[in-house]
């Protein structure tokens, strides 16, 4: 034996942790229960002092939580990396009683792995079958704080909610197997609203509608929103009722996002030529008080104003048309939600002109319509093949002043005639019209482009803006400005 390294054995935490993980893998690729592993996990849980309806597939995190809520503050950041935000148990021992020589708190890291396991299962592992309006609202609720232990706010990940916090926090793994979130969360985002697009499709949508009970649980989100649009011909009555509810209520939580990030945009510079309205709202006090200076009387203590001054308000703006453009196909159905919304939003400001049109096979001008999405939306045909060239013929009789005017074309570019809808979309760019091909704009900032469309715009001098919905409110601000 001499000469040889003593054999080093894992750590108790270790073989814990291990067991919470492999009963985590095995409940996610068989609903069926590993006895063993069960056992396992349950004494490990009993031990470290968790609640055992942590492992029960059939308690929400919200009702953990409603239960135990010293545990609320433990699932938030809980797979931020460690130093970056606040990851679970963090606090929860010190350093004496789980710290090893490594620097590693597995005393901790137990912990967190119980409390991933259930996050994780809990979105993860859904059970096949017909799906209730409760199970979909419990599953959406168990979402939210999965995309809370990532830092970021509820319904972002999904592209559930329009200017939300996207990508959340970014940085390398952390101890304990800790993820590195800057490569996560941008493929998690659509595994998520995969999910709930199947347990969407998998509800008796219709029947749910028709109960006022059952559709008071539903939660607004992009996966329902588009059953509804899609549905929304064979509704009627009460059904129908509901739906529209809850369309709207979706359109004024998105439209409440966006306003703020569009509204903080001023149009145009001051048009110093146009005298100022000489009302109060409008008087300059700090200039007229500078400018009577000479007038202050220093035996009575008093300023004599003889002038008043007041700020000019009016603005050089030149009107400015802008056209949207969106392919409303099945593949766009998001980007059709979100525009729309952003289309209303730009309508309402001064001296902006806003255009709308909707296109698969046909082309449909929502531009009556524009300041309401809910209406528009109502009247929009998602689905069907896209043939871009029909869109343009209803576009480019819009352009009238091309130096004033901004495109704004969103597609995926999978197009039935590419060439000669490029070559009108290059000949829009040369007359003096700013052309913005998108290939998305979710909350998420996902989308795929046809390569041969992305290759052209680029060697036009347009490179197609895909990404978050924030980046073509900035484009469309400057060009406003």
């Amino acid at each position: 034996m001499t000469g040889q390294e003593p054999e080093v054995l894992p750590a108790p935490e270790d073989n814990r942790r291990q067991a919470l993980y492999w009963r985590l893998l095995a409940r996610l690729f068989d609903q069926e229960e590993q006895a063993t592993l069960e056992s396992a996990s349950l004494a490990v849980v009993e031990d470290i002092g968790l609640p055992t309806a942590l492992l029960d597939p059939h308690v929400s995190v919200d009702a953990l939580v409603q239960r135990h809520p010293e545990l609320a503050a433990e699932f938030e950041g809980l797979m931020v990396p460690t130093g970056a935000g606040a990851g679970a148990g963090a606090e929860v021992r010190t350093a004496s009683e789980g710290v090893g020589d490594d620097g590693r708190d597995r005393a901790a890291e137990v912990r967190r792995a119980a409390l991933v396991s259930k996050v994780l299962l809990n979105v993860f592992a859904s059970a096949p079958g017909t799906v209730t309006a409760g199970q979909l609202a419990r599953w959406q609720s168990d979402a939210a704080w999965l995309e809370r232990s990532f830092g970021c706010t509820p319904g972002s990940l999904r592209g559930g909610r329009a200017g939300g916090a996207g990508a959340g926090p970014s940085g390398s793994g952390g101890g304990g197997g800790t993820p590195d979130l800057s490569r996560l969360i941008p493929a998690i985002g659509p595994e998520l609203g995969a999910i709930e697009a199947d347990l969407v499709k998998r509800m008796h949508l219709r029947e749910v509608l028709a109960d006022p009970k059952l559709a008071a649980q539903l939660t607004p989100s992009m996966s329902l929103i588009e059953q509804l649009l899609r549905d929304k011909n064979n509704l009627s009555g009460l059904a129908l009722a509901n739906a529209k509810a809850l369309i709207r209520r979706f359109v004024d939580e998105v439209a409440e996002v966006l306003r703020t990030q569009v509204e903080k945009s001023t149009v145009g510079a001051l048009d110093r030529s146009v005298p100022p309205k000489r009302v109060f709202r409008n008087l300059d006090l700090d200039r007229t008080i500078w400018k009577n200076l000479t007038n202050w009387s220093p035996d009575e203590e008093r300023l004599y104003v003889d002038r008043l001054y007041y700020r000019h308000t009016a603005r050089k703006t030149t009107p400015q048309r802008l056209i949207v453009v969106v392919d409303q196909s099945g593949s766009m159905v998001d980007s059709m939600v979100n525009c729309t919304i952003l289309a209303s939003i730009f309508a309402g400001l001064p001296k902006v002109d806003v255009h709308l049109i909707a296109y698969d096979t046909q082309a449909l001008d929502l531009t009556p319509w524009v300041h309401d999405p809910f209406e528009t939306l109502l009247r929009t045909n998602l689905g069907g093949g896209t043939d871009g060239t029909v869109a343009m013929a209803l576009a480019q009789p819009k352009v009238a002043e091309p130096r004033n005017t901004v495109v704004v074309w969103i597609s995926d570019f999978y197009e039935w005639r590419s060439e000669p809808l490029f070559e009108s979309m290059a000949a829009l760019h040369r007359s003096g019209a700013k052309f913005i091909p998108v290939g998305s704009v979710t909350s998420s900032g996902r989308g795929s482009v046809n390569p041969w469309f992305r290759e052209r715009f680029k060697d036009l001098g347009t490179p197609v803006l895909s990404g978050h919905i924030r980046k073509l409110v900035h484009e469309l601000k400057t060009f406003l400005a």
